[in-house]
């Protein structure tokens, strides 16, 4: 079977979704590509501001869905209803502390929930191809259980069997780093300046928490100043 030469790419407004915007942009064409991004009851609306601003950009009109109430009951500390501060440390840090698993912004099967509405979505829209940003950044120590190889390969397998095989997940960067993130961003031109990754949702990224601290050091490994600060 032929896959349609369309894409559904998650997209939240940051480095990874971004650059995986760029990606599907390269291959299918920008009026191919169908970006998603998804009120999950999130502290703040900075990333998706950063997702309209990134749209803006490349002159594509995006999809969004609310699926607040599906994490009515999770503490996770990204979300309103949570009675947890977002902690500071890189993820590494985190764990050290607490041990290895799961760190307090993951939200309990979120990408999970996310694929799934995405597969729903490429099939009403005829799209082929569903792409996410997960990354080996993220799923070292499962720190992010829904951004590992296995997930990756068990959702991939659950979507293209769940849609009678029209439609299949590309992660690109599930076994890279940020920096290789970065990297093929920068090569590609993302507007890195309009994204938007820190947990918080002040004027400017904190530069203390998880994200803001694995963004840093992928900019600085590739010799560049993040643009956003």
């Amino acid at each position: 079977m032929v896959q349609k030469q369309k894409a559904v790419v998650l997209f939240s407004g940051g480095v990874d979704s971004t650059t995986c915007l760029a990606l599907a942009i390269e291959r299918f064409g920008k009026e191919n590509v169908v970006p998603l991004s998804i009120q999950y009851g999130q502290k703040h609306s900075k990333e998706l501001e950063a997702a309209a601003n990134v749209l803006a950009y490349y002159g594509i009109e995006g999809k969004t869905m609310d699926v607040t109430k599906l994490f009515a009951f999770s503490n996770s500390s990204l979300l309103t209803q949570s009675t947890e501060d977002v902690p500071t440390g890189s993820y590494k840090e985190q764990q050290d502390e607490l041990g290895e698993g799961p760190v307090s912004t993951y939200v309990p099967f979120r990408n999970g929930l996310f694929l799934s509405a995405a597969a729903s979505l490429a099939l009403s829209l005829d799209c082929g191809y569903i792409y996410y940003g997960a990354h080996a950044d993220d799923a070292a120590g499962n720190a992010y259980p829904d951004c590992t190889e296995v997930f990756y390969t068990s959702m991939g397998n659950a979507i293209f069997e769940g849609s009678g095989k029209e439609c299949s997940l590309e992660a690109p960067f599930i076994n890279r780093n940020k920096a290789d993130v970065v990297r093929e961003g920068l090569r590609l031109g993302v507007p890195y300046q309009l994204t938007w990754s820190c947990y918080e949702g002040g004027d400017y990224p904190c530069g203390h928490c998880g994200t803001c601290i694995d963004r840093l050091e992928a900019f600085r490994a590739n010799g560049v100043e993040d643009p956003s600060y």
